[in-house]
């Protein structure tokens, strides 16, 4: 992974140190709120509901042990001992005091950490796939990529005041495990005529007007990708508009001005930025692949992985569930849930991280990562370490075997903790996973996705949900909607909205319903719940969801 330089020591030394002086100015009153909110901003740092709340960018959601234990050791001396993982990789902690930001700050420099661009409207952490340099299906790993636009990125002096916020995500492989289709720029890997590059989608997002993006470039040679990403980038500075923040994101500018405009514009800049780039990025991107360099695998038997598994049959269980193929036939990605049926979704302690951190040394290479599912990945482990892992996990219930199942929910904090929401979240999905871990229908259920998003910003991604639902206020009454349909991957879709919203507590009788409805009419337990909803269409579900009002129809 990669290492801090001097360079980037002395960088975030001085970045924290204008911080630390801003923050005494604010605490000293010389400056007002007003004045002072952008200036927290830039190192992300928001004022939330009950308190302040500090989002640490965790790029492509890669982190080693020693960064992890420096997480716990923050959550323990500043905040509550605990830190929410988010949808972009991110970790939040949610009671910071003011006066503690800029130490906690400085203890993320000690370890090549920071909380730059996590907010504001610029270009945010920049977002992979999870099992990145693991993955069997990968054509490339997409960490060096990410890298490359995070440093090109940060504090770039034309980005800084973008119409809004700007998010670019970046996959290896085929099979999207990085949402890209629902970013502002999302770059897949892709090869022709052997030579690696990326298509490139723009104008993907969710929040109040979500869409899936429009291919830009079918394919992009990799020499060429900072030119025209500032060219991407420069357009939508340009055409952006700043009139309405609820107009400005990328996804607008594109649907307004069409994608043959867009390209047409885009083409046109990196025609007259490309002479510009002589070369550097390509010397910084050869650097920057050193660091991703496979690690060292070890050998040997893995017959204890193989006498556990058909022994114990929790452990079996576990590995079925939440370990995925890796490149190695002798390794395994291991998926750690931080879903445990009651829950909050996305919720480490303290001590859970530490745990975590001391696997990752002894039997990962030294490696963790964050998804955007708000899970944490071992993304190269020996099948012979793998009974010893899961009791290790076991002590700290991490060990929860649901990995793609309907507990596995994505939420977003909700009205418990986010300024923005109108309704709660997290409570919907503890009630939703702790009923369905009592009918014991989880993995007879199968693959299921299912994300809850607090108000319409949609940080919970519940647009491209299987099953979607959406927390508002109706007049001082939490109300929920359920859309149908939705797709994160390769095949990326908006769900549909199935019907009027139901209250806080009809909600969880309403997704028992549904998922009764879909036991019922699926060809047989390998038909998803998204296979069957194209199979069949939106009426059978819909029908589930409101019996009422197919009594009155009859």
């Amino acid at each position: 992974m990669y290492q801090y330089n001097d360079f980037d020591r002395d960088f975030l030394a001085v970045r924290n140190a204008q911080f630390r002086a801003q923050v005494e100015r604010r605490i000293d009153g010389s400056l007002t709120e007003d004045e002072f909110k952008p200036l927290r901003l830039m190192n992300g740092l928001y004022l939330q509901l009950h308190a302040y709340m500090l989002r640490v960018a965790i790029p492509y959601g890669t982190l080693n042990s020693a960064q992890m234990d420096q997480l716990a050791m923050i959550a323990d001396k500043w905040d509550k001992g605990y830190g929410h993982f988010t949808t972009r990789q991110n970790i939040q902690y949610n009671w910071p005091k003011l006066r503690d930001v800029p130490d906690m700050l400085d203890a993320l420099g000690e370890v090549g950490m920071h909380a730059i661009q996590t907010s504001g409207n610029t270009i945010r952490n920049v977002t992979s796939d999870h099992f990145a340099g693991a993955a069997a299906d990968e054509i490339e790993d997409p960490r060096p990529t990410a890298e490359l636009l995070r440093q090109w990125s940060t504090d770039h002096p034309e980005f800084q005041f973008l119409p809004r916020k700007f998010k670019i995500a970046v996959t290896g492989s085929p099979n999207d495990r990085a949402v890209t289709k629902a970013h502002d720029i999302g770059l897949r890997m892709v090869e022709r005529d052997g030579e690696k590059g990326y298509e490139v989608i723009v104008g993907g997002g969710l929040g109040r007007t979500p869409m899936i993006g429009k291919v830009l470039r079918e394919f992009l040679p990799k020499a060429d990708l900072l030119p025209y990403a500032e060219a991407i980038v420069s357009v939508y500075n340009l055409l952006g508009r700043r009139d309405n923040k609820y107009k400005a994101r990328i996804k607008i500018t594109v649907h307004e001005n069409g994608i043959e405009t867009i390209r047409d514009l885009v083409e046109e800049r990196f025609a007259q930025l490309r002479p510009l780039f002589s070369g550097v990025d390509q010397e910084m991107l050869a650097g920057i692949e050193a660091q991703f360099a496979a690690p060292d695998f070890k050998t040997g038997s893995v017959a204890p992985f193989k006498a556990a598994y058909h022994e114990d049959s929790v452990f079996r269980s576990w590995v079925d569930t939440n370990i995925t193929k890796h490149r190695n036939d002798d390794y395994a990605i291991v998926s750690i849930s931080i879903k445990k049926q009651g829950d909050t979704p996305g919720d480490a302690t303290s001590d859970q991280m530490r745990v975590m951190a001391q696997i990752a040394r002894e039997f990962a290479h030294d490696e963790l990562r964050i998804s955007h599912e708000q899970n944490v990945i071992l993304p190269h482990v020996h099948r012979a370490d793998l009974p010893a892992i899961h009791a290790r996990l076991k002590e700290v219930g991490l060990a929860t075997a649901n990995i793609g199942l309907i507990s596995d929910i994505i939420a977003c904090p909700g009205m418990d903790y986010c300024a923005l929401a109108t309704a709660r979240s997290i409570p919907v999905a503890q009630q939703i996973a702790t009923r369905f871990d009592e009918l014991k229908l989880e993995h007879d259920i199968g693959d299921l996705k299912i994300k809850i998003s607090g108000c319409i910003n949609a940080c919970g991604h519940h647009h491209v949900a299987h099953i979607g639902i959406l927390g508002l206020d109706r007049a001082g009454v939490e109300n929920y909607q359920i859309t149908l349909g939705g797709d994160h991957t390769e095949t990326a879709a908006v769900g549909e909205r199935a019907g009027p919203g139901f209250a806080y507590d009809e909600i969880v009788p309403a997704i028992e319903r549904l998922i009764a409805a879909y036991l019922d009419l699926r060809v047989d337990a390998d038909e998803r719940f998204i296979d069957a909803y194209r199979r069949l269409g939106l009426a059978p579900f819909k029908a589930a969801l409101y019996p009422e009002a197919k009594a009155n129809a009859a």
